[in-house]
């Protein structure tokens, strides 16, 4: 079973092109999204939400908020999967950004082990803390005081799955 996380682990890949019309079946989605609630957080605080987004609309009003802060409102930040993950974590936590980061690790390393592939999106920092973000978090029945961390799409690998770069040299250090 060890060597199975590892392997897990170590084959996780970030994808860029899903199939679009492939939704993930409700109970894979949920064993992946309650793995990640089982994230790491400072002092045991849970100070992370996740949002998952499954609806075709919102989905792609998230995608093009975030494609705005990127400067490319035609682009797809989320490579046409069906499915997103929003991470936000209260902002009055000293370690909102860290927890926010385990869960967004944990929603990644779970869809991987379901058969799901998945890929880290930035720019929720600045969706959430705009005045659109502001809505949608008070539409949600949210706490104003959540700050984006990331979002993680979620579907099914279109085409082949990217292969590992060579690890660098020198990437661990060891001091003993």
């Amino acid at each position: 079973m060890k060597q199975e996380l590892l392997k897990i682990m170590k084959e996780r890949r970030s994808v860029r092109s899903y199939k679009k019309d492939l939704m993930i079946p409700e109970d894979v989605l949920q064993e992946i999204l309650e793995t990640a609630t089982y994230a790491p957080t400072g002092g045991g605080r849970q100070s992370p939400v996740i949002i998952a987004v499954t609806d075709k609309t919102m989905r792609d009003h998230i995608a093009h908020l975030n494609a705005k802060i990127m400067g490319d409102e035609n682009a797809d930040p989320f490579y046409g999967a069906p499915a997103i993950a929003l991470v936000l974590a209260d902002g009055s936590k000293s370690t909102w950004v860290e927890d926010g980061t385990n869960v967004l690790c944990y929603l990644m390393l779970a869809a991987k082990a379901c058969d799901v592939s998945s890929v880290w999106v930035h720019r929720e920092k600045e969706i959430f803390d705009s005045e659109e973000g502001k809505k949608l978090l008070k539409q949600w029945n949210l706490p104003e005081n959540l700050r984006g961390v990331g979002a993680v799409a979620l579907g099914y690998l279109e085409g082949e799955e990217p292969k590992a770069a060579p690890r660098k040299e020198g990437y661990i250090v060891e001091v003993r």
